[in-house]
Formats: C-alpha cells, sequence, structure tokens
C-alpha cells in the first residue's frame, strides 16, 4: 500500500473514532446534565430533539456544503463545530446552569456531526476505491470503537465529580484537534478526478496506478471547471452543485438505497433508544441489566462491523446485505417474543450482528460514482437519518398500546423493506463520459 495512501487510510479511520468519542463523551453525562439543569425527562428530551432537529437540517445540506469546500474542510469544519458545541454544553450546564444554553450547546454539536458523518463517509468511499476492497463497515467499526473509549472515560468523570464543563471542555479540545490534524492527510478531494472507474474490481485485478494524481494529471479540466470527469469535488455548490443534489434526489437507485438504510437504522436506533427500557419493563429487570443489555447489542454490532468486511469482499454487498437483514429479524423478534431473559440477550447478540452492516454499505454503494458521490451520500443520509427522527415517536406512539416490548415488532416491517431492497446496493458501472 503506498504511504499516502495508508496515511489517507489512518486520517479516515481518525476522524470516524473522534466521532464516537465525542458522542459518547456527552451521552456518558446525560445523568450529571439532568442533575445540573434540574431536568425532567421531558426536559431531556426537550434538550435532544434541539441536536435531533438540528442534524437533520445539517445532513440535508451537507451535499451541497461538500461540494462546496470539499470533504476534508467539511470534517474539519464539522468537528470544531462538536468541540465548540460540547464546551457550550458543559458550560451551560455547570457553570451557566442555563437549558437555553445547553440546547444551543446541542444544535451546535448536532450542526457539526452530521456535515462531518456525510463527509467522512465521502472520504471512507474514497479510501475504499484507492484500496479497491471494501473497507466502509470497518471503518464505522472505528466509530463504535471510539465511543467506547468516550464511554470509558466517560464513567470515570461520572465516578470522579469531574465537572462537565472540565470533561466536556477538554473532549471538545482533543477530538477537535486530532480531526482537524487528520484532516491534513485526506485526499478524496484530490482523488476525485481520477481517470480510473474508481469501482471495487473482482479479486485479482491490478490497483489503480494514479488514485492519488490530481485532476490535471488525470485528463485536464472538464469544461465547467471540474476534473476531466465532472466531479468538481470542491468549489461546486453553485447551480452546479445544486443541479447535483437534485438529481441525485430523482435517481431512482438512490432513494431506494435510502428507504433501504433506513429500514436498518431504524433496527439500529431502535435498540438504543428502547433496548433497557423494554428488559426492564417486559422482563422484570432492573435498569442495571437493561443498561448491560445495550451494551451488549452495541458489542454485536461492532463484532459484525469487523468481521463483515472479508464476508463482504467475499461475497458482495447484495448477499452479505440480505443475511443481515435475515439476521435482524431473527434477533429482534427472537427479543421480543423469548420466554426467558438468556434467550432475549442471545436474540440481542444476532439483531445486532444483522444490524451491523446496514449504514456502512449502503454509504458505500450511494458513492459508486465518484462524480456525485456527495450529492448521493447525503441523500442517502438525510433518508436514513429520519429513521433517527421519527423512529423514536412512532415507537413511542405504539407502545403506549402494546407496551415497549413489543411495540419493536413496528420494526421488523422496516426490515423486511430493506432485505426486499438490498439488490439496489449492487454496484452501478460509472456512466462513460
Amino acid at each position: 500500500m503506498p504511504t499516502e495512501v495508508r496515511s489517507w487510510h489512518l486520517a479516515v479511520i481518525a476522524a470516524y473514532g473522534a466521532s464516537g468519542v465525542a458522542f459518547s463523551s456527552w451521552v456518558s453525562r446525560v445523568p450529571a446534565l439532568r442533575t445540573d439543569l434540574g431536568l425532567s425527562p421531558a426536559g431531556v428530551g426537550l434538550l435532544l430533539l434541539c441536536m435531533t432537529l438540528a442534524s437533520f437540517a445539517s445532513v440535508s445540506a451537507s451535499g451541497l456544503v461538500v461540494l462546496r469546500i470539499g470533504s476534508a474542510r467539511t470534517i474539519q469544519a464539522g468537528s470544531l463545530l462538536v468541540g465548540a458545541g460540547l464546551l457550550t454544553l458543559g458550560l451551560g450546564a455547570t457553570v451557566v446552569r442555563s437549558p437555553v444554553a445547553a440546547a444551543v450547546g446541542f444544535a451546535v454539536i448536532g450542526l457539526g456531526t452530521a456535515s462531518w458523518n456525510t463527509a467522512s463517509n465521502v472520504e471512507g468511499a474514497a479510501v475504499e476505491r484507492a484500496l479497491r476492497k471494501f473497507i466502509m463497515p470497518r471503518l464505522h467499526g472505528a466509530f463504535s470503537l471510539g465511543t467506547v473509549l468516550g464511554a470509558v472515560v466517560g464513567t470515570w468523570a461520572a465516578a470522579a465529580a469531574v465537572p462537565l464543563a472540565w470533561h466536556l471542555g477538554a473532549a471538545g479540545v482533543v477530538v477537535a484537534g486530532t480531526v482537524v490534524t487528520a484532516g491534513t492527510f485526506l485526499r478524496a478531494d484530490r482523488a476525485a478526478g481520477t481517470a480510473h472507474d474508481g469501482g471495487i474490481p473482482a479479486a485479482g485485478e491490478p490497483s489503480p496506478s494514479s488514485v492519488l494524481a490530481p485532476p490535471a494529471e488525470a485528463g485536464g479540466t472538464g469544461p465547467d471547471g471540474s476534473g476531466a470527469d465532472g466531479s468538481g469535488s470542491a468549489g461546486n455548490a453553485g447551480p452546479g452543485g445544486r443541479a447535483q443534489v437534485a438529481a441525485a434526489w430523482r435517481d431512482r437507485r438512490t432513494v431506494l438505497l435510502g428507504v433501504m438504510v433506513l429500514g436498518l437504522a431504524l433496527a439500529e436506533g431502535a435498540a438504543g433508544d428502547w433496548v433497557a427500557l423494554a428488559l426492564a419493563d417486559g422482563y422484570g429487570v432492573s435498569q442495571a441489566v437493561g443498561a448491560v443489555g445495550y451494551s451488549v447489542f452495541v458489542c454485536a454490532m461492532a463484532t459484525g462491523r469487523f468481521l463483515g468486511t472479508p464476508v463482504l469482499n467475499r461475497h458482495g454487498r447484495v448477499t452479505a446485505l440480505r443475511a443481515c437483514g435475515v439476521l435482524a429479524l431473527l434477533g429482534l423478534a427472537l427479543f421480543v417474543l423469548a420466554p426467558a431473559l438468556w434467550l432475549a440477550f442471545a436474540g440481542l447478540v444476532v439483531w445486532g450482528l444483522g444490524a451491523s452492516l446496514g449504514f456502512p454499505v449502503g454509504m458505500s454503494a450511494a458513492a459508486d460514482d465518484p462524480v456525485h458521490a456527495a450529492a448521493r451520500v447525503s441523500v442517502v443520509s438525510t433518508i436514513g437519518y429520519g429513521a433517527f427522527l421519527c423512529g423514536p415517536p412512532l415507537l413511542g406512539f405504539v407502545a403506549e398500546f402494546t407496551g415497549v416490548r413489543y411495540s419493536l415488532l413496528t420494526v421488523l416491517l422496516f426490515v423486511v423493506v430493506s432485505v426486499a431492497l438490498a439488490g439496489q446496493a449492487a454496484r452501478r458501472a460509472r456512466p462513460a463520459v
């Protein structure tokens, strides 16, 4: 592997891992946040809604942002916003003790996180093309490892009664500093104009010889001032950039990929929102056992992301996604319908493995064509984020009638749709220019 590609790969891993650290840093201190601000559960929910709405607005605009300033600068800017948001959240809770200040912090975190994640997926897909093998699940696995690291530090900070301002402020500085430094090694914006088709080959195909060549070396500039292939990876958020995003929303495969991702993202998000409560209410266990159940799910999902990469390289996206969808169906059904607690925990393991590949493989498939990668990844991300925006109220409404445990059966319908749409992830060859 060329040194530049190795550095690029490690920089993308750092971007994903730092995002996980940032996420779990504030998640691990939610109890302290509630105590410092004297909030009810509904009040905490309103604060989190501020972040969710900001994230949805950010991911909707992320394609244009990436086209305007490039994926590397988007990642760096997003990390700076997240760092500032963490500091604002900590000061708002510990120093100012104002829910409004905390809400501003959450909103800034949401604005930074969503665009950062979209741009990271663009970079990750570009690294896949450079390495000519699937690595996106492992990149998302790096995010999972980052959440574990952040949670460990957060647990220590909570046990040591470290004020939120100090903990979240330090986390923000470390995260932003790491990502801004790593951003100098990101190369998707320079690699977007290479002459090869950017696809992931079958086993035995030769590696591209000029993946890091700038657009001029790969064939000069196109009529619109972009690379020879029309990529225009940065500085193209004018009419041309808006046209790319609009075209991505009209592209049938891209929208169907988004729907496929939505179902599996809902399977992932529902676990984070409801598993601990479903165990406590549905199986009559303590809150601590409920938290252990969620940890089992997260560990299974991280394992699936690391072990799923060889499966992808051997069997391809469609087979892997269908297998994951079936596992998610079986695991979720077992968790809900299990007659014994140990079977419910076994269901969590199978469920976590099944939910592991949907989001990363969907992002990879959306970015098959580097010319339209930013726009299509932003569309798929926006639709996928709908699971995190609409999932909690949908399941909460159903739970009013069925209870939390049995409300999770609703997710099965969405996963069935994802399995049916898995064929859309088959690689679409880049059209000839």
